[in-house]
């Protein structure tokens, strides 16, 4: 295996899928692991059937959700999925999960080089725990693969040792592959934007403190839109619900 591919969550399958169908065209070996971070179908793996990805030859299931000891669970059960007899020349990852930084260390302490995909965005917002595990991906990387100009700057200003290349954002493929199949669910659905608007909440420093959520709830029952009904995609978080009035 030349190459491993690590995803973990939904937004990782697809900014990573158009660099696994290049993997594929080109014929270059891959192993494909999933750590499990997002585990339930419809988080997961209904997104691998859609984009039409392999199956993982190696898929976790994580006791722990606790952040330290689930990237640490990661880091152990990653060391045992990679072929220790031929390793990975690199590794691919991409964005700032917890997942990517176990990857990211895991790759590091094995000698496998780094390729980081969307590398160099910063919030600068110390609150964010992606934050934190972006910094540190970026300066264990071997290869940084930034989304923009601004994202060089960044790296550059940070002076990680890592090769910078700005290859543009791989979601962009993403629609380019997909197009077709947003278009077909278009049509079978139907969908009237003059009548809705669609909200979504998953930050942490938005969803975690009840008042901050209650507050933007708040906002949003005073928006000067009656003909539209709100839909809130709600994960499965107390504080969203008691908000939200749904518990």
């Amino acid at each position: 295996m030349s190459v491993a591919v690590v995803v973990g969550t939904r937004p990782e399958i697809i900014k990573m899928a158009p660099v696994i169908k290049e993997l594929e065209k080109r014929g270059i070996d891959f192993i494909f692991i999933h750590t499990g971070q997002h585990y339930d179908y419809e988080m997961s793996r209904v997104f691998l059937e859609q984009l039409q990805l392999p199956n993982p030859h190696q898929t976790f299931a994580l006791d722990n959700s606790n952040p330290a000891a689930q990237i640490g669970e990661m880091m152990i059960k990653l060391e045992k999925a990679l072929p220790q007899t031929k390793k990975p020349k690199i590794m691919l990852i991409q964005g700032d999960t917890n997942t990517m930084l176990a990857a990211g260390l895991t790759a590091l302490k094995l000698g496998i080089e780094l390729g980081h995909v969307e590398a160099g965005l910063r919030s600068y917002d110390w609150r964010m725990p992606e934050e934190h595990n972006r910094r540190m991906i970026d300066h264990v990387s071997h290869y940084l693969f930034a989304p923009t100009e601004l994202a060089k700057k960044n790296l550059l200003e940070e002076n990680v040792w890592g090769e910078i290349y700005v290859t543009g954002n791989t979601v962009i493929d993403a629609i380019d592959i997909y197009f077709d199949k947003v278009k077909e669910a278009e049509e079978r659905i139907q969908p009237k934007y003059d009548q809705y608007a669609l909200v979504t909440f998953h930050r942490a420093e938005n969803v975690d403190n009840p008042q901050t959520l209650r507050d933007f709830v708040r906002i949003l029952k005073k928006a000067p839109s009656p003909r539209s009904s709100r839909y809130t995609p709600a994960p499965k978080n107390a504080c969203l619900n008691t908000a939200c009035g749904t518990s």
